[in-house]
């Protein structure tokens, strides 16, 4: 049935149906008439066809780091949710945290019929730069706080000073540290800013002989762990960047005796499932994943409607939920 044919079944005008189907203004009557023919017939028009008229697919690609981490499901239940409300579809491209592939799922959206993009960003490199200035597509980015681009990202520095702050307000003086590439400007530069700024208002210096970087999984921080523990024993609490570093360090401390918290408290960012249930429940800073992905999902609806607009970003807060890890 094509929309001549449908029209003429609900008998109303193809510009009618066309209003309907695009969101326009239409009377409750000739709505009603649509929508009775609509459930009887199962008519919907063609994606081509929607595209032919108004230029868009009705289509947003969404570019994710880790489909099986935590915190990136979450993401992208916010921005589905706005992205049906909004009668777009979502396009997902899992990029396994290889910064090639997330270069290249750029690179092909940026070619094919999307409206937008949305991306889950891990990494700014100067290719990222380089090719997010010729996108010609909308796009936010979510998780970092990118120049010049719209973003919507937490407040990373503020909550790994308060689990820092945390461990130092209970007496610890030895604080060590297990955080991520700095590539990562929120995970990586903003958390490590966040531990310094705790250790200069209590008065600590910085020991770099403390300090440690991991990859993002929870085998690198029992590694890094190893490493930072074998080399200054005297840590007496470790922030560490994220959740699955943390769960890593804290199966070495269990596997070589080092009790938690009474010997190390541990804290870290993400308040991810695994953590709240770990053989020491974790204290770590919870950040608003869901509320993110609803907040960048509406933010490139904005962006859709007026391709104009200036470029802005968004900063979301923290709470930092204390557990046995530091003796709470």
């Amino acid at each position: 049935m094509n929309i001549t044919e449908f029209a003429q079944y609900a008998g109303v005008s193809k510009a009618a149906v066309s209003r309907y189907f695009n969101g326009g203004y239409l009377s409750a009557e000739k709505r009603a008439q649509i929508e009775t023919a609509v459930e009887a017939t199962g008519y919907r028009p063609s994606m081509q066809a929607q595209m032919l008229r108004t230029r868009r697919t009705r289509q947003v690609g969404v570019i994710l780091p880790k489909l099986s981490s935590d915190s990136c499901p979450r993401m992208v239940e916010g921005i589905g949710s706005v992205l049906e409300e909004s009668g777009y579809q979502l396009l997902l491209i899992n990029t396994a945290n290889d910064t090639k592939k997330e270069l290249q799922a750029l690179d092909t959206l940026r070619q094919h019929t999307v409206d937008g993009i949305i991306l889950i960003a891990a990494l700014y490199t100067p290719e990222h730069k380089t090719l997010l200035e010729h996108l010609h597509v909308p796009i936010v980015i979510l998780g970092q706080n990118f120049p010049g681009c719209c973003s919507v990202y937490h407040d990373d520095a503020g909550a790994a000073q308060a689990a820092t702050a945390h461990m130092l307000a209970k007496g610890r003086r030895a604080p060590g540290y297990i955080g991520v590439t700095l590539l990562d400007k929120c995970a990586g530069q903003q958390r490590r800013a966040g531990f310094e700024a705790a250790l200069k208002a209590a008065g600590l210096p910085l020991h770099p002989e403390r300090m440690a970087v991991a990859k993002f999984s929870q085998e690198s921080g029992y590694e890094q762990a190893a490493k930072l523990l074998e080399r200054s024993p005297h840590i007496d609490c470790l922030f560490c960047a994220t959740d699955a570093i943390a769960l890593g360090a804290m199966q070495y401390c269990r596997e070589h005796g080092i009790r938690i918290p009474e010997d190390v408290m541990i804290a870290s960012v993400g308040d991810s499932k695994v953590g709240r249930n770990a053989f020491v429940p974790l204290t770590s800073a919870h950040l608003h994943y869901k509320t993110a992905g609803r907040d960048a999902a509406a933010l490139l609806m904005e962006l859709l409607a007026d391709p104009h607009a200036v470029p802005r970003s968004q900063m979301l807060g923290f709470e930092l939920v204390c557990r046995e890890s530091t003796n709470d």
